[in-house]
């Protein structure tokens, strides 16, 4: 080869002068020295490209990974400057602070009273052990109101004599005045029998207790719907004609939140026999023991799905967000469950419970990104979504059959080509990109976002659910925290009644005015009677 080689330098030289000139005077063995020398130049050169390709190649990428994260925070401050403007946590001074630490203890120490004295009823305890509160003397400017208990017949049948009355004064409150209810309840005197009869006193949620059911009620709905920690209620009450303590206040809030405790385990019991279910979970702040610190818990809700009979919603306060507090809460029920996609509810699912996803929340993904980016890919999903609810609103009040009938011939369609357009273009978008993480939201968990299309009892998304557990957020800026494990799960009960009489259309403070004034003789087969759902105001 090398000979060839040769010949073929040796005829370019005699056409070539200047390549005639350096090659003259070179041995056949100096010549392919020199080929070789340029070949290995030549291979270095290659691997020289070659590295500056794969240097290239990598800084592409890079640049490509890049330009997603740099998407990722695009939209990320976009998202966070579109929320700042809302509204900020209020924050109070220590002495504040501390008042409403004292305000949750005394609550709960009330609560407990309560809760034992309703278990142990029998329980005797001796005048001189026995801690007797002192009842205190309502002031006299507050308007007098009498209210006469008189008893009819002697036991022997004989004619009465009054001989005395004895005068209970409830503190009652109408949104805006003070008022002290003046039982008074006569003694009369047999003279024949040498009996005294009097008619007996007036049940009441807290036994010789000073509020009425209608100041309590108001109490409750002050704080637990209209967000007003018990340190304000103090101050509008003490507008009204009478500064009620705030150690007294929590005092009745715990009883009475106690009182009401049986009331909503009965309730959940009947929520708990529906097939479909909405699930969401919120964070409040709960007072850690003896710290003066709080830390984060959850408060967890259930209702009963879009399409059930019933409406109304449990609130179960826990100490996290940890799955083991919804497996605990529905225990043995297996039904269809509605949620987002958080992994506290996954376990649920693995044990029988069917997951139906929540259209909203893929909705959500694809708003926020066109909102920040105008991603024409984010309009086109969000388009298709329309048209899903488009179908979703005309199915909204008709019977099951109807429902099923024009899902499985509008929506089963759109959902389809939906799926169809949402995999093509997957293929198309860099995985660390904001719009594959919204793309892989609605893909991942598909058959659960479309299992709605084929069960006509199935809501397409988990609104009910979200709309009923927003007011927590707006109490929790302003009561703040829970004092304690108990006191978080009395105040999830009241809210749980609060706003179950709400979803049924009634007024909260008539209906809680209500049943507290029911509560205390309601036999116990008849507890449903006061349940949200069934509840009916006494006729007058």
């Amino acid at each position: 080869m090398y000979e060839k080689l040769f010949y073929m330098l040796n005829a370019n030289a005699s056409n070539n002068p200047s390549v005639a000139k350096q090659l003259q005077g070179l041995s056949f063995d100096e010549i392919v020295a020199i080929v070789e020398n340029h070949k290995q130049l030549l291979s270095k050169s290659e691997q020289i490209i070659a590295q500056r390709d794969q240097v290239i190649a990598q800084k592409d990428n890079a640049l490509f990974d890049a330009k997603a994260l740099n998407e990722k925070l695009v939209f990320e401050l976009s998202y966070l400057n579109r929320k700042r403007y809302g509204k900020q946590s209020e924050s109070l001074g220590g002495s504040v602070q501390a008042q409403l630490f004292e305000a949750a203890r005394i609550e709960d120490i009330a609560a407990v009273e309560a809760e034992i004295e309703r278990l142990f009823p029998a329980i005797s305890v001796p005048s001189h052990v026995r801690r007797v509160a002192k009842r205190e003397q309502l002031p006299g400017h507050l308007p007098r109101v009498d209210i006469h208990h008189e008893v009819e017949a002697s036991v022997c049948g004989h004619e009465l004599k009054r001989i005395g009355e004895s005068v209970t004064e409830i503190l009652n409150y109408v949104p805006g005045t003070f008022t002290v209810d003046r039982h008074i309840r006569g003694k009369w005197a047999c003279a024949h029998c040498k009996t005294l009869v009097q008619a007996p006193v007036p049940a009441q949620v807290i036994d010789k207790g000073l509020p009425s059911a209608s100041l309590m009620a108001h109490a409750m709905v002050s704080k637990y719907h209209d967000h007003l920690p018990v340190y304000r209620l103090e101050q509008i009450y003490a507008r009204s004609g009478y500064a009620v303590p705030q150690s007294t206040l929590s005092g009745w809030l715990g009883n009475g939140g106690a009182q009401l405790m049986p009331l909503v385990e009965a309730f959940k019991e009947i929520i708990l026999k529906c097939q479909v279910l909405h699930a969401d979970e919120t964070p409040v702040s709960m007072l850690s023991p003896g710290k003066g610190k709080t830390h984060r818990s959850y408060i967890w809700a259930y209702a009963p799905g879009q399409f059930e009979e019933m409406k109304g919603v449990i609130f179960d306060f826990c100490e996290s967000r940890s799955g083991e507090h919804n497996r605990k809460f529905l225990g043995s029920w297996r039904g269809s469950l509605v949620t987002d996609d958080y992994a506290g509810y996954k376990q649920l699912y693995e044990n029988g419970v069917i997951e139906v996803g929540c259209m909203a929340h893929a909705r959500r993904k694809f708003f926020d990104l066109f909102e920040n980016n105008k991603s024409p890919m984010a309009k086109q999903a969000l388009e298709f979504i329309q048209e899903l609810y488009e179908v979703e609103r005309e199915v909204k009040n008709l019977s099951t059959e109807e429902r099923l009938a024009i899902r499985q011939r509008k929506s089963k369609p759109i959902a389809e080509l939906m799926h169809r357009w949402l995999i093509a273009h997957r293929l198309e978008i860099p995985d660390k990109s904001v719009s594959a993480r919204a793309m892989d939201y609605s893909i991942k968990r598909w058959d659960a976002l479309v299992r709605y299309i084929d069960d006509a009892q199935l809501p397409i998304d988990n609104n009910l659910i979200e709309n009923t557990i927003r007011p927590i957020a707006i109490g929790r800026s302003n009561w703040l925290f829970a004092g304690s494990l108990r006191a978080g799960k009395r105040a999830a009960a009241i809210m749980s009644l609060i706003q179950s009489a709400k979803m049924n259309g009634h007024d909260p403070y008539l209906y809680l005015k209500d049943i507290l004034e029911r509560l205390p003789t309601q036999k116990n087969h008849l507890i449903h009677e006061l349940l949200p759902h069934l509840w009916q105001p006494k006729q007058p």
